[in-house]
């Protein structure tokens, strides 16, 4: 079992004026996936705070899988994925890919997602959208996959050639 952290992206929930759905929505998909969710956090669309927040859970809590919601659109104020991919060694390219591929089968605004996802260390960081419905099944797209990846990136014995 991995260990996960979500991260709630969000001015108005941060503020006191909307309470976080997308964070315990995600938390309780990652728990149904055999994840061991330990943290919780919630910051503003800042990304001194995103960034801060993803290099604690990564460097001094060693989470194996960061997942952010929120953030991740057209809006000025959506700097996740920049605040993601500065704090990152490496990119993970295609999982955000397969994400915008089968949220297209969804809607058509899958497009507009800029959601990233990269290593740090030995955590993987992934972005998901904002609204709970779309967070939700973002990760169910590729989370039968995290768990191979977090096993190789951790040095574990990860089968590449296996099926999944």
């Amino acid at each position: 079992m991995f260990t996960a952290a979500v991260i709630t992206v969000s001015d108005r929930a941060f503020q006191g004026l909307r309470t976080d759905a997308s964070g315990p929505a995600v938390a309780a998909r990652l728990t149904q996936g055999g994840f061991s969710v330990v943290a919780r956090v919630l910051v503003p669309d800042e990304r001194a705070h995103i960034e801060k927040a993803l290099c604690a859970l990564s460097d001094e809590h060693d989470i194996a899988l960061i997942v952010t919601t929120g953030g991740t659109g057209f809006s000025p104020r959506d700097v996740t994925p920049e605040a993601t991919l500065a704090i990152c060694e490496r990119r993970a390219d295609g999982i955000p890919e397969a994400m915008r591929a089968a949220s297209m089968a969804v809607t058509p605004r899958a497009m507009l997602s800029r959601a990233a996802a990269g290593i740090r260390g030995q955590s993987l960081i992934v972005n998901l959208p904002g609204s709970p419905k779309a967070a939700v099944e973002n990760l169910a797209a590729v989370a039968d996959t995290l768990a191979h990846g977090l096993m190789m990136l951790r040095g574990g014995p990860a089968d590449c050639a296996a099926q999944p």
